[in-house]
């Protein structure tokens, strides 16, 4: 009496690693054109990144740091605090990082917004998409590795395609909040000057939901950060890999470091983000 019902039993899993392995069949060479050319923009923005001086990137940092915060010491611990990656010896290995997450943050703000703006002009297609929102974010992270693993391989590519679905999420809800947020009576007075719907969008809803969207954009790169280390299990490297090894190692200082680092450039770029969506709100 104790024991669920053998009649209840409807297992997925065989009928969702059957519908896999037919995507893989039918359009392998679909995702390897997807992989190549994501690995080609991800190589050339780490390359880049590892191409500019070490002191250039600090005195971006410095200025950048200053324009968003209007803080010359909030600016300089900033900077202070990638000083300090590079004396761990981690400078490249965060140039790594930095690329992913730049790259997924990149593809989420792309793809999110114009998601968010058809969820806020759309109540079927919000009343569609919050279910699936909820459960990208709420799924464990460990399981995007399985997908992304299968149709992408080894590499930097499915962790960037592990990092995209979990770190979308924010900047698609706060995308839609925003424009939902917009003043009724802003939109009629738009309409009665003889704006178009892609006019309104553009010269009213977007900028007046803009600190909205640049929250949603923080927590994105937030949460793309958070899945360095699980990212760097299936081969995406960088300081996430560091944590990997030092675990594998039991290496406290080692580990110690590379989670520093990761804070550190964490910091850094909530900071600027924070200050520029302060900015949009003046």
């Amino acid at each position: 009496m104790n024991e669920f019902p053998e009649f209840l039993y409807f297992p997925i899993a065989p009928y969702v690693n059957d519908f896999m392995a037919l995507l893989l069949q039918k359009f392998g060479t679909f995702f390897d054109q997807i992989t190549l050319v994501i690995l080609n923009m991800l190589m050339v923005i780490e390359k880049f990144l590892l191409w500019l001086p070490w002191w250039s990137i600090i005195i971006a940092v410095l200025y950048l740091g200053w324009k968003s915060t209007k803080s010359w010491i909030t600016a300089a611990v900033m900077a202070l605090l990638l000083v300090m990656v590079g004396s761990f010896g981690m400078w490249e290995l965060m140039m790594q990082t930095l690329a992913i997450v730049g790259g997924a943050v990149i593809v989420s703000i792309l793809m999110g917004i114009p998601i968010g703006i058809v969820m806020a002009s759309s109540k079927k297609v919000d009343a569609i998409l919050r279910p699936v929102l909820d459960a990208m974010q709420t799924m464990p992270s460990f399981v995007y590795l399985i997908p992304a693993l299968m149709f992408f391989g080894l590499g930097k590519v499915p962790g960037l395609f592990a990092t995209l679905i979990y770190a979308m999420p924010p900047v698609i809800r706060l995308t839609s909040l925003g424009i939902s947020q917009v003043s009724y009576d802003v939109v009629e007075a738009g309409r009665a000057f003889g704006s178009t719907k892609m006019q309104l969008l553009l010269k009213v809803q977007l900028p007046l939901a803009m600190p909205s969207i640049m929250t949603g954009i923080n927590q994105t790169t937030m949460m793309a950060l958070a899945m360095v280390v699980i990212a760097s299990m299936i081969g995406a490297r960088g300081l996430g890999e560091q944590v990997l090894i030092s675990i594998g190692r039991i290496d406290v200082g080692r580990g110690l470091e590379a989670g520093l680092s990761i804070v550190a450039l964490a910091i850094v770029i909530d900071r600027l983000l924070q200050g520029i969506g302060t900015g949009t709100r003046s």
